[in-house]
């Protein structure tokens, strides 16, 4: 099936239960688009992932409770006041492949600092290691292009950024505690609603370009999710029981994600590595992490000015870590 014609039957999905205004059944749809009952349900998940608050009741069918607005790329611009980040190129996309492999290919080609690439959809989104990042509809999926005067080697204080940002913006817009967890995570209750990758152009010594991306859990729910993420997932919909405009989100991550690149550009990482340490959920504990195959136990101490973290092993040896992955101890 195209795009377009999948597009054409969700929006007659829509205008059914909207023209109805309360119960339609699922054999009564079907009858009405001419498709089974499973492809009814399946289309009402992606309706319901693209933001649509729609109600399923056995023996009554299928309710439209409320309706999700518009993402699109004009939307998240309106109002926009930031300085750097957004004040440059904007692709938008409905479906991408993977927004930071467009950045990526964008910053190649001389595209400004503080460009975005941003889509409803990746369906080849990717983590750290080249870990599959499942990116259903109801999420937000967007890199920055920034040009940074920064040593390679400080590229992990972008990644601190993105998060400290990603943090911000659910807290903002929902209320809730969202944390920092090293690397590049963002959790709510233990559970993971954003996380970000960071990937950089270098010319000798320098770095020429870097390219940020998150995705961050909006409107998706928990059947949206691939079974091996689900069990420890979730999103601002999932935490708080409302549809949360997409374009809101977009648009708050980028304005306080200017506000600490800011700092970042002008040499000053400080302000930066102190506001991932207060957000953070492992600073002062006990962490185990895998760093490359090895297993490495101590105390996280400390950032330093590079973003590495300081982690003090019972011996009393200090390790400077770019990265690693948390295993329970």
């Amino acid at each position: 099936m195209t795009r377009e014609k999948t597009a054409d039957i969700r929006a007659r999905l829509l205008a059914s239960l909207r023209e109805c205004g309360g119960w339609l059944s699922g054999e009564e749809l079907s009858g009405m688009l001419g498709m089974s009952r499973a492809a009814v349900a399946k289309h009402i998940a992606a309706l319901r992932a693209a933001g649509h608050a729609i109600e399923a009741v056995t023996r009554r069918g299928y309710r439209l409770t409320a309706e999700a607005e518009p993402f699109a790329c004009e939307m998240v611009r309106e109002g926009l006041k930031t300085k750097v980040i957004g004040q440059g190129l904007w692709h938008w996309s409905a479906q991408s492949a993977s927004t930071n492999r467009q950045a990526v290919k964008l910053a190649l080609e001389d595209a400004p600092e503080g460009s975005v690439v941003l889509a409803a959809q990746q369906d080849a989104g990717r983590g750290r290691k080249g870990r599959r990042w499942a990116s259903p509809l109801g999420g937000v999926y967007i890199s920055l292009i920034l040009r940074p005067r920064l040593a390679p080697q400080c590229a992990p204080l972008i990644t601190l950024m993105t998060a400290v940002a990603v943090a911000e913006t659910v807290r903002i817009l929902s209320g809730c505690e969202a944390v920092v967890k090293w690397p590049n995570d963002v959790l709510v209750h233990n559970r993971k609603i954003s996380g970000n990758l960071t990937e950089l152009g270098l010319v000798a010594d320098s770095m020429e370009w870097a390219v940020s991306g998150a995705g961050i859990n909006v409107n998706t729910r928990l059947s949206d999710m691939p079974e091996s993420v689900a069990a420890r997932a979730t999103s601002l919909f999932m935490e708080t029981g409302r549809v949360v405009p997409r374009h809101q989100v977009a648009r708050v991550f980028l304005e306080r994600a200017d506000a600490w690149y800011m700092s970042l550009r002008a040499g000053e990482p400080g302000p930066v590595i102190e506001r991932w340490k207060a957000l953070s959920n492992c600073i002062g504990r006990s962490i185990c992490l895998d760093v490359s195959g090895t297993r490495i136990e101590g105390v996280a101490r400390d950032i330093d000015q590079e973003g590495r973290l300081r982690l003090v092993d019972k011996d009393g040896r200090e390790h400077c870590l770019y990265a690693g992955d948390e295993m329970e101890p």
